[in-house]
């Protein structure tokens, strides 16, 4: 018994190095053929609150994931606009602040190093997304990620991230090992990715290792009211959201914002 014991133990120790290597085969190769589609996004948000005399401002590199090959890019809402996140999670100290926020400038950085001036053409605000288009059209179409090649994902799943690097990394592309923990059916799918600190970033898409996308990172939140309002951890939670419910909202993303109106804000589904 000891014996069958030992070579039981021994044997899944030897597969180990193998089921690791394998991923790595295979996610070197979806880095490879995606990578162009995962883009750094700079965003410069200006913070107004009472009692400050002049509005705080701070530059974002953030990552997005490009969805066609006209630039239109997504990313999390609650990370190029944190307001509607601290409505919903502080209400109240929200409320008496009288915070507001502007984004100042937004544009996308090609991997050649160009630069495209853009805008937020959609907004979702349930499934935390935000659709932005460069302002004008670039002359080459863009790499992209096709969101209807997707593959669900299962509970304790390995999963491949891809996101940007800071300025001082050279804003590079990397990979991330995740695995998902959970997946939530209602109110609809969301798949949870396991509570340990990762590098992986919001707006980083999340890829199977059949090399179909699942979708990608945002962030969930609640109310949190009464006792538990002070408790703000219990109220957020990183998610992935289902390539589909990503291909629906961008289906809705104007070729352009109307000048001098606000983003479209995206229709619940049906």
């Amino acid at each position: 018994m000891y014996r069958l014991l030992s070579f039981a133990v021994a044997l899944a120790f030897s597969i180990l190095p193998i089921c690791a290597d394998d991923f790595a085969v295979k996610g070197r190769d979806i880095l490879e053929k995606n990578g162009r589609a995962v883009l750094t996004v700079q965003v410069l948000l200006k913070v107004s609150y009472s009692g400050a005399s002049t509005p705080n401002e701070t530059k974002e590199d953030l990552t997005g994931t490009v969805v066609d090959s006209s630039g239109l890019t997504v990313l999390a809402l609650s990370s190029c606009d944190p307001s509607e996140l601290y409505q919903r999670v502080m209400s109240e100290e929200y409320s008496r602040s009288k915070v507001q926020t502007e984004i100042a400038d937004i544009k996308i950085l090609l991997d050649d190093g160009t630069e495209l001036p853009s805008e937020i053409v959609l907004r979702d605000k349930d499934l935390d997304l935000a659709f932005i288009r460069p302002k004008i059209k670039p002359s080459n179409p863009v790499s992209f990620i096709d969101l209807t090649k997707s593959s669900p994902a299962q509970t304790l799943d390995q999963v491949l991230a891809l996101y940007r690097l800071n300025g001082a990394a050279g804003r590079s592309c990397a990979g991330a090992l995740e695995r998902i923990s959970a997946v939530i059916k209602k109110p609809r799918t969301l798949y949870i990715p396991e509570n340990i600190m990762t590098a992986t970033t919001p707006g980083a898409p999340a890829f199977a290792l059949d090399g179909n996308v699942i979708g990608v990172f945002v962030t969930r939140a609640i109310s949190a009211k009464g006792a538990s309002s002070r408790n703000y951890r219990n109220s957020v939670t990183p998610v992935i959201l289902p390539a589909e419910d990503i291909l629906k909202a961008a289906r809705q993303a104007p070729e352009a914002k109307p000048q001098g109106e606000k983003p479209a804000e995206a229709k619940p589904p049906k």
